[in-house]
């Protein structure tokens, strides 16, 4: 594609992408009542080499279609990553070092859960290649982990975070908050401890509930309730400016870094860049010769794996994206971020041009601002309404 550079050693940035592989591993001990994400729960122990092997065929069914890209990053995500043996981790890792080349600043990151059992396997993590660990702790307090259905308590999750810290280069590690009853000022008390168990990087992401979900269903039934809209606003705005005082701003709506320490495997989602999406219901983005074409795999692990170990891939949906289609994503994960979009970028992605009186109508009602010449970005009041600031865009 005429939007993509041809492959080189360029390192990813706002105007290069980069170009990542994303690993599914949709294993979990137990689901969070507020989990929509393609996980499931095996009660008997999962073939784990059989599963690698079928995302080593994979991963070569796609080396074929994109070979000589340089890979920037890898991520394990799930499902409960850290429910791999390392070994499993490294036959994988390995797969790709044999298909692609890697750039020597590869970012290698793994999703993991806090239990004492998954931490110990963090030092066999490590020597097998991953360099960044991504833990879901969710909070800090006993209560509240019991109320989100999570296996680990708040002890477990600051040690599985103080191993994580001197085991691996980079860590981050998620928090939920405006949680049924959560007042600004027991949120504060909260983030400024995770700030300080921290290294460089946080997601902080609001509770939202989900269809086909438990806690959708006590939602629906009156079992709880969220705080109201003025509740959550105070909630977001004293995140982002707590987070900024202590020198992680938010690079992204939801996620938080020192300069430099953002998550470089997101990014390229956000930046519009290609990804591989390899295991049961992953998704990808890639250029190829005949346009932008979305992959999604067949979601079922056993049917996942039945149909990979038959043929390719478990592929079940190849779509070519036409222009527009190619814009509104654009313009949906890069108003995400705070580096915005390159507006020149998106009128060659989309085969349109943004109207001049709609970028300035935006900008005077504060929902956007320019950045240079070329960029344009959401406010933080824009985020509280980007889905009507990307509407008015690409309208």
């Amino acid at each position: 594609m005429a939007d993509q550079a041809s492959p080189s050693l360029i390192e990813p940035g706002p105007d290069h992408p980069g170009f990542g592989i994303y690993v599914h591993w949709p294993f979990c001990a137990a689901k969070c009542p507020y989990c929509d994400f393609n996980s499931h729960v095996r009660h008997d122990p999962v073939d784990q080499m059989r599963f690698a092997r079928a995302l080593a065929k994979e991963l070569s069914h796609y080396a074929q279609r994109t070979r000589g890209r340089l890979v920037t990053s890898i991520f394990f995500g799930g499902g409960t990553p850290s429910l791999m043996d390392p070994a499993t981790v490294g036959f994988v890792l390995d797969a790709i070092a044999d298909l692609w080349p890697l750039s020597p600043q590869v970012e290698i990151t793994l999703e993991a859960n806090p239990t004492s059992v998954e931490a110990q396997n963090f030092k066999g993590y490590r020597h097998a290649g991953v360099n960044r660990v991504s833990m879901g702790v969710q909070s800090l307090y006993n209560d509240q982990l019991r109320f989100l259905g999570r296996l680990h308590d708040a002890d477990q999750a600051k040690e599985a975070i103080r191993l994580a810290r001197e085991i691996f280069p980079r860590m981050s590690f998620d928090l939920i908050y405006a949680r049924p009853g959560q007042t600004p000022q027991s949120w504060a008390k909260e983030l400024d401890e995770a700030i300080e168990l921290a290294v460089d990087h946080l997601s902080l992401y609001q509770l939202t509930i989900e269809q086909d979900t438990p806690f959708f269903k006590l939602y629906r039934n009156g079992k709880f309730d969220l705080p109201d809209e003025e509740t959550s606003v105070a909630l977001y705005e004293m995140t982002h400016e707590t987070c900024e005082k202590h020198g992680m701003p938010a690079y992204e709506i939801s996620n938080h870094a020192k300069p430099g320490e953002e998550s470089r495997h997101n990014l390229t989602y956000w930046r519009y860049g290609d990804y591989v999406g390899v295991g049961a219901g992953a998704h990808g983005r890639l250029s190829l010769p005949n346009g932008r074409v979305a992959t999604s795999n067949e979601y079922n692990p056993e049917r996942w794996l039945k149909l990979t170990e038959e043929k390719e891939s478990g592929v079940i949906s190849e779509e070519i994206l036409t222009l527009e289609e190619q814009g509104d994503e654009f313009l949906l994960m890069g108003l995400r971020v705070r580096e915005g979009i390159d507006i020149g970028r998106y009128e060659r992605l989309s085969g349109r041009a943004i109207s001049p009186s709609r970028i300035a109508d935006l900008i005077e009602h504060g929902m956007i601002e320019r950045v240079g010449n070329t960029r344009i970005r959401a406010t933080r009041e824009g985020f509280f309404v980007l889905d009507s600031v990307i509407a008015d865009l690409a309208s």
